[in-house]
């Protein structure tokens, strides 16, 4: 219950990374944890890297104690592999991991937008339309991170749209474990940038139209098309072959 005596409180503010204890160990793993996936997510560590803790911890300017603690979270959400025979390696999905996860997500966008169609609001039309626009201007550019980043974020609109956090949260979690192969797909194949537009703008104009079957073949199909693409051998290839 929050207090009403607004009278005694301590006059100065410590900042919670300044806090001692607890709290700040806690802010520590959450930084390691951040900084390590986000370098994981983006290609700086590239699936089988050899991971050092004490390399790591030097580079963080840290103990090795948040960096175990981060490494073990993402052992548990599949990011790396820990062995006392081969240590800390980045590990890759494997062609059923995929398989599923692409599986999961046509289940769930499927509900989305079906639930969606004709309901969404003028604002909510204005941000589609925003993200669009955006990635109509990247198609001139090919800029293959930004593609990714508005991918990622057209996908995610509809599912806060919906306003289900777990559905936002499930969706987050399978778009981030596949990120990197759908970067390197998009690197090999530039022409996915177009194509992956027109598929967007199809799928939001349905929804915005109200047509929820139209709507939810198109996810079906933009998603089966994404995952034949990743799972071709030459989507598979790795960098430089």
């Amino acid at each position: 219950m929050e207090s009403t005596n607004h009278t005694h409180q301590t006059p100065f503010h410590i900042p919670a990374e300044d806090t001692p204890g607890v709290s700040g160990r806690g802010l520590l793993k959450e930084r390691a944890y951040a900084e390590i996936k986000q370098r994981i997510l983006r290609g700086d560590f590239p699936p089988s890297t050899f991971l050092s803790e004490r390399h790591m911890a030097t580079q963080l300017d840290m103990s090795k104690t948040p960096i175990r603690a981060a490494l073990e979270r993402l052992e548990l959400e599949g990011f790396v592999t820990i062995s006392p025979q081969q240590g800390i390696i980045v590990r890759d999905l494997t062609v059923h991991e995929i398989a599923d996860q692409y599986e999961i997500r046509a289940v769930l966008e499927n509900y989305v937008v079906r639930t969606l169609a004709g309901r969404l609001t003028h604002a909510q039309i204005q941000r589609l339309q925003a993200n669009l626009d955006a990635q109509e201007a990247n198609c001139m550019v090919g800029d293959v991170h930004q593609c990714v980043s508005l991918d990622a974020e057209f996908h995610n609109l509809f599912c806060e749209f919906l306003g289900n956090r777990e559905v936002l949260r499930v969706m987050g979690q399978l778009r981030e474990k596949i990120h990197r192969v759908i970067f390197q797909v998009v690197r090999l194949n530039p022409g996915r940038i177009g194509s992956s537009y027109e598929e967007h703008r199809g799928i939001a104009e349905a929804v915005i139209q109200g047509d929820a079957v139209l709507a939810a073949r198109r996810v079906e199909e933009h998603l089966e098309y994404g995952k034949r693409c990743l799972l071709s051998p030459r989507a598979r290839e790795p960098q430089g072959a």
